[in-house]
């Protein structure tokens, strides 16, 4: 998939832009003056694999708890970027509060919440110099519920005057793309390189996200791709996938963040979850192996299809932690677990192990495909077992030192 190029930008131990992953990346929504619980949500983040995590910055108590949150994540071996998210009055807590500067790897900066028409450019420039003084990339993100009110009033009475003049939504998506892109040439003119900016201009529909990413993808800088709001529950899923699949597809993004509303009983963790099987499915990355199951039909017996695919999937998450340190190139492997004689033995001759399990009215045996071939068949009461205990072998040989 060929990717925009664009400089690389560090954050932290983290590179992205051209030559590097698509990053994944989160926010707490918990109180970040609660030390505690925001340090405990920050390591739930980034051990389900979010490579940034972002954290409200809204006032003084916020700011002084970045350094003892960031001490605590290190206390636990966590070394996650972190980044500040700044709305109104970023330009006096980073003056305020230089520990809190230091401790963050980078800064978010929306251009509509900088402050009113006369103080805007001023309190900008205030937060580029902090970035600049302490050696912090910042993200200029833009968001169509916070637009700056005066570009939007430019913009408007220029589009008044044209020949065709656009419809309102459409001027609204062109001056968020505006807001970001004149905001960034303003940084580089302050004296921030461009391999320390990156741009996000935020909106609620997929099909506007398609539009405003497509152009700022004819820019330079590295983007970070998501909707502002996505929903709950599986909405969320949907609507985060449909807008960021297309872009992703086309090599726009350089980092993901899928911002679900979570459930009540959710993890937070569930939103780093949804942006990794976006990225896996369309083969931008590889983070565990896959595990392809039929959906079932009237041709299938029972559930047990459904139970070891589960099963599977289960084995393959608590193994992962040690085969990734043991076995390189693991999370390539792709296992299927078939329900029935139609497609079962050919979609397991596709995968690197499959498994064909009876159907309804079928003998009582489960065909083994490896690489293509056949290798065992299966039968007893213990058909999960015998499955997993395979997998682990075959691991083993396949991805082991000596396995080549």
């Amino acid at each position: 998939m060929k990717r925009r190029q664009t400089p690389t930008v560090t954050v932290g131990s983290v590179s992205m832009g051209y030559g590097w992953p698509v990053r994944v990346q989160s926010m707490t929504n918990t109180n970040t003056a609660d030390v505690t619980a925001s340090a405990a949500q920050v390591a739930e983040l980034a051990q389900a694999g979010s490579e940034l995590v972002r954290l409200t910055v809204d006032g003084e108590e916020a700011a002084r708890a970045i350094p003892e949150i960031r001490e605590k994540l290190r206390q636990q071996g966590i070394e996650v970027p972190l980044v500040g998210d700044f709305h109104f009055n970023g330009h006096v807590l980073l003056e305020n509060h230089p520990q809190m500067a230091r401790s963050l790897d980078k800064y978010r900066i929306n251009p509509g919440t900088v402050g009113g028409l006369a103080r805007a450019d001023d309190n900008f420039r205030t937060m580029i110099e902090a970035a600049m003084r302490y050696g912090k990339p910042v993200r200029i993100g833009g968001n169509w519920g916070s637009l700056d009110q005066s570009l939007l009033a430019e913009i408007m009475d220029a589009n008044s005057r044209r020949r065709r003049p656009k419809s309102s939504h459409e001027v609204l998506l062109e001056t968020l793309v505006a807001s970001v892109l004149r905001s960034a040439e303003l940084a580089e003119k302050i004296g921030l390189p461009r391999d320390k900016i990156v741009l996000s201009a935020k909106v609620s529909s997929p099909r506007d996200l398609w539009s405003v990413y497509r152009r700022l993808a004819e820019s330079p800088y590295v983007l970070h791709l998501g909707l502002t709001e996505a929903g709950m529950g599986d909405r969320g899923v949907v609507f985060s996938t449909a807008a960021t699949a297309p872009l992703l597809s086309e090599g726009i993004g350089d980092t993901l963040r899928v911002s679900l509303t979570p459930l009540p009983a959710d993890s937070r963790a569930r939103e780093v979850e949804v942006a990794r099987e976006i990225l896996q499915s369309l083969g931008v990355r590889r983070f565990a192996p896959s595990v392809s199951a039929c959906p079932g039909c009237g041709r299938t017996s029972s559930a047990f299809f459904q139970e070891l695919a589960e099963q599977v999937s289960r084995f393959l998450a608590l193994r992962m932690s040690e085969w990734q340190k043991l076995y390189p190139g693991v999370e390539d492997m792709k296992v299927a677990v078939m329900g029935c004689v139609v497609n079962g033995p050919g979609e397991s001759k596709h995968a690197d192990v499959g498994i064909s399990l009876p159907g309804r009215g079928e003998e009582p045996k489960a065909p083994v495909f490896i690489e293509g071939q056949h290798y065992t068949t299966l039968s007893g009461a213990d058909v999960a077992a015998q499955f997993i205990s395979l997998l682990e072998d075959y691991v083993k040989r396949r991805y082991g030192a000596a396995g080549g």
